[in-house]
């Protein structure tokens, strides 16, 4: 990877005093603010930066970025997609005992790489996890061709997904603090990555596993017969080698200026402004003394002294980065009992939504045979043919998304809430199906609106944490979506399949998100992130 380049202003070159366009520190009002309980000192120079952000505007630099964290979304929808997939012919080939320890070994993966990837971020920055979560999932993705069991695939499995969990708490942190408040709707619409990689997945694995795997009819499923599987992973393993080479050879991404004034290194958060205005042909004002002004409102508990921010030796810089692994950004997230309640209730919506969501894709078959549906056109041709229809409608609802969360009188919540609700309706209509066509259609609506509440919670969850928390309030939310995931796969194993209950709790789980999402304390439309 390139190391950040040195700009014509270098920390020793970075302007340190304008007097005629200095910027004054102003208390923080609660309509100029998201979140109650930051350090005073803090949230000045982050609104210091805002404006800075916001004067430079959306140029060149966060549209180059826009494209390249979408990679990150779009490995995010496609890997799980790769995993339920494959598991029909890996189960013909392999017959393990149980199929569904597949899914259980791809959630735990997810779990392990949200937590180190997204509380990491917040201690060592976020450069490093934006690039290696990428390159992480493509190599074990390829590697996972040559599995020669059921076990072997499921570490690779576990490992691929170790580096899928990473990308939405890093990516979508490190996006939202380069975009200007104007424009932190495109975080939203950023699903639409989410949306295409569920439709090219479908695309590709439509000729190569529908010609190339063993039909569950064939007694003697062998490797050769089954090459289809392979196949199809090595395919999405160089996809994601491709977003890594961009990601890290071609594009240049800088670390977070956020990040930086957060550890108390304000000349390199100034450098990396100026940076991105020279990259979109502008000049920035922001001055090192624009934020030191800001002290003036109090002591700061949560940065670096200077004299630790020059250290150099080796030894040095690797014991204060383990000594900032003591639970503060954990603490900070429950600062106050606002504060505390809002992170503890999104949690609560990532629980739920992290259970409900495989719960219905794993017990929908089982459910409807239960209740006398045919589905006698399940051919190859028509499985696939609905997977693509249903991944398409993916597209419009992240745009719906996007457009919805900037209306003055849904917002944020508004939204979220209400595609949540309808979401777990659909549900519940599809357990009226008797054939594969009112399944369909029952499952557009389901994927249209799902889609809206997944591009408004990826877009809202990082928005009400601060930016020195914002890692660890990610990872904390992934965390309880990947544990409560982690249940769906087990309950499949010792669940009694005759039962509809699993559906139904999936509907219930939605509707019950959907209720939590009112109550949260914050609204964040219209208001810049800290």
């Amino acid at each position: 990877m390139a190391e950040e380049q040195q700009s014509p202003k270098s920390e020793s070159t970075v302007p340190t005093n304008r007097p005629s366009e200095k910027i004054v520190p102003a208390a923080v009002t609660e309509d100029e603010t998201v979140i109650d309980g930051v350090d005073p000192v803090y949230a000045a120079k982050a609104r210091v930066l805002n404006r800075a952000i916001q004067d430079i505007g959306m140029g060149r630099y966060q549209w180059q970025l826009f494209f390249v964290i979408g990679f990150g979304w779009a490995q995010d929808n496609l890997w799980p997609i790769v995993t339920s997939l494959i598991l029909t012919p890996i189960d013909n080939e392999f017959h393990p005992s149980d199929a569904p320890l597949l899914t259980l070994a791809q959630n735990i993966g997810l779990l392990a790489g949200a937590i180190f990837w997204g509380f990491g971020c917040d201690i060592f920055g976020r450069k490093w996890g934006f690039n290696l979560t990428l390159g992480v999932t493509s190599v074990f993705g390829m590697l996972a061709s040559s599995s020669p069991n059921f076990a072997a695939i499921g570490v690779f499995a576990a490992l691929w997904s170790f580096g899928v969990g990473g990308n939405l708490p890093v990516d979508s942190a490190i996006f939202l603090e380069f975009l200007p408040q104007s424009h932190q709707y495109l975080l939203t619409i950023l699903s639409i990555f989410w949306a295409f990689a569920q439709l090219l997945a479908s695309l590709i694995a439509w000729p190569i596993l529908g010609n190339l795997t063993c039909q569950q009819t064939d007694p003697n499923c062998t490797r050769s017969k089954n090459m289809g599987w392979r196949y199809f992973v090595i395919t999405m393993g160089g996809t994601a080698l491709v977003m890594f080479f961009i990601r890290f050879f071609i594009f240049h991404i800088y670390e977070s200026p956020k990040y930086f004034m957060g550890k108390g290194r304000d000349e390199d958060a100034v450098r990396i402004v100026h940076e991105v205005a020279r990259r979109n042909g502008k000049e920035s004002t922001l001055t090192v003394e624009d934020l030191r002004a800001c002290e003036s409102l109090g002591g700061a508990a949560d940065v670096i002294t200077r004299s630790e921010k020059h250290e150099s030796n080796a030894k040095k810089a690797i014991r204060r980065k383990l000594e900032q692994v003591n639970g503060k950004h954990i603490r900070a997230l429950f600062a106050t009992k606002r504060l505390a309640f809002s992170t503890s209730m999104i949690m609560v919506v990532w629980a739920f939504i992290g259970l409900a969501f495989p719960l219905y894709n794993a017990f929908i078959p089982f459910t409807l045979a239960t209740k006398g549906a045919e589905f006698g056109d399940s051919s190859t041709y028509i499985t696939y043919r609905n997977a693509c229809i249903i991944a398409v409608l993916g597209v419009p609802g992240a745009i719906l998304g996007g457009i919805l969360v900037e209306v003055k009188w849904i917002g944020r919540k508004g939204t979220l809430s209400l595609s949540t609700l309808l979401t777990g309706i659909f549900i519940y209509g599809s357990t009226t199906a008797k054939n594969s066509n009112s399944l369909l259609a029952w499952n557009c609506m389901y994927s249209f609106f799902s889609n809206v509440m997944y591009a408004v919670l990826y877009a809202y969850t990082p928005e009400i944490f601060p930016t020195k928390d914002r890692g660890t309030g990610n990872a904390s939310t992934a965390t309880a979506n990947r544990v409560f995931g982690i249940m769906a796969p087990l309950i499949a194993i010792f669940a009694n399949l005759e039962t509809a209950a699993p559906v139904y709790t999936s509907g219930a789980l939605f509707i019950a998100a959907a209720i939590v999402v009112l109550i949260l304390p914050y609204e964040s439309r219209g208001k810049a992130s800290l």
